[in-house]
């Protein structure tokens, strides 16, 4: 009697742990992917950026690095072809000066556009992305796939679909647009940091 009841206990914990594994997969979540994504205060790493036009054969490619701070902003510091420091916060978009003064760029721009949603992505505001996207989430925490389908016409007119994937940070960005050019942006050594440089500091307090 009590080998059998340990058998069909046995069993049971067994049926219940594999209808358990599916259940945890769905568990993931948009709050649960905000809340990851804004779990360090400071981000920082390298990316490249690719821009793949139709009337080109290869793509044009830029590298730098970034630091992401949460309530601040995102430093984006472009280095190659050509050296430029941007700085994207709920002000908009400034770029440095050779002086090593911000200046503010116009806000209507197509890489201010994206560099927003960068900063968007980049800071796991879904709430926000919301506003403007249909959003499909798919995947667990440690490898998670968020599908942005814009809602507006106006988003329409630019973009088909917005791919982000990612683990614990996000890891790679791609804007497909309605007139068949895409960008892909890869972040990689993106490393979590309690707090900001000095030098960090005084680019996003000037």
């Amino acid at each position: 009697m009590t080998m059998a009841f340990l058998k069909t206990a046995t069993r049971l914990f067994l049926l219940l742990a594999l209808t358990a594994l599916p259940w945890t997969a769905r568990a993931f979540d948009l709050n649960d992917l905000q809340a990851q994504l804004r779990a360090t205060p400071v981000v920082r790493g390298h990316f490249v950026q690719q821009k793949f036009l139709r009337s080109l054969p290869q793509p044009l490619t830029s590298r730098g690095d970034f630091t992401l701070a949460a309530g601040k902003g995102l430093l984006w510091l472009l280095r190659t072809p050509i050296a430029q420091d941007l700085r994207i916060n709920a002000n908009g978009i400034s770029r440095r000066d050779e002086s090593g003064a911000w200046q503010a760029l116009p806000q209507q721009t197509g890489s201010g556009r994206e560099n927003r949603l960068f900063l968007s992505v980049l800071a796991g505001d879904t709430s926000g992305l919301q506003e403007n996207f249909d959003l499909a989430l798919t995947g667990q925490a440690d490898a998670w796939q968020l599908l942005l389908t814009p809602r507006s016409a106006l988003l329409r007119q630019i973009f088909d679909t917005i791919q982000i994937n990612g683990g614990k940070l996000v890891d790679r960005i791609e804007l497909r647009e309605t007139q068949g050019d895409r960008s892909v942006l890869q972040m990689t050594d993106a490393a979590a940091a309690d707090r900001l440089s000095p030098e960090e500091q005084r680019a996003f307090s000037d």
